[in-house]
């Protein structure tokens, strides 16, 4: 299988033959898709208001529209980020803006009416997926009474620090002669120059 990362290794690197198992939870995926959307979203607002406005008998409101285009991009791209939570609630107050500029597109004397009711559709089911996805994502706490886990016993080093202190000695000893030397025995308590 052809994998993209491929291309920019250089000779010397390992090549990636398959891929594993995904890390990522259905949330994640579900961020990350509503992220792209947004980001494809925006740029239409941004690059073509005019059709938006026409499409939905709102014309005079380009402005508006490509303001709304920038809001989305910006919520996408934070969605893509570490903080994707963040991104997400600017997703839900997004789609209330977004509906409250629709709403005030329901006039009697529109007569694109029907596109208007199609559209706050369809911000009210992606308003419904922005708000699951933002409270699955969002960061866990313990709760206030949970017992914190200390532990004052655990040094850092995997075989403890009097194994680190030996190897450290080994490689002072043989930094000295030149010679490799097993002399330093475990919990010698000479200090290393």
């Amino acid at each position: 299988m052809f994998h993209f990362s491929n291309i920019v290794r250089t000779k010397g690197d390992p090549k990636i033959l398959e891929g594993g198992p995904s890390l990522k939870q259905p949330a994640d995926q579900l961020a990350r898709a509503l992220g792209w959307f947004s980001i494809g979203l925006g740029v239409v607002e941004l690059f073509a208001p005019r059709r938006v406005t026409r499409t939905l008998g709102m014309e005079g409101h380009e402005t508006l529209v490509r303001a709304f285009g920038v809001r989305e991009i910006m919520a996408g791209i934070m969605t893509l980020s570490v903080e994707k939570n963040a991104g997400l609630w600017a997703r839900v107050g997004g789609d209330g803006l977004d509906a409250a500029a629709l709403l005030s597109g329901l006039t009697a004397d529109n007569p694109k009416k029907g596109n208007i009711a199609l559209a706050l559709l369809m911000v009210g089911g992606i308003a419904v997926l922005d708000y699951r996805a933002a409270q699955d994502t969002k960061p866990r706490r313990p709760s206030r009474d949970a017992r914190r886990k200390l532990y004052p016993n655990r040094s850092g080093f995997p075989k403890g620090i009097e194994s680190a202190r030996t190897a450290a000695r080994q490689i002072a000893a043989h930094a000295k002669t030149g010679v490799e030397t097993n002399e330093v025995k475990q919990g010698d308590e000479r200090r290393v120059p």
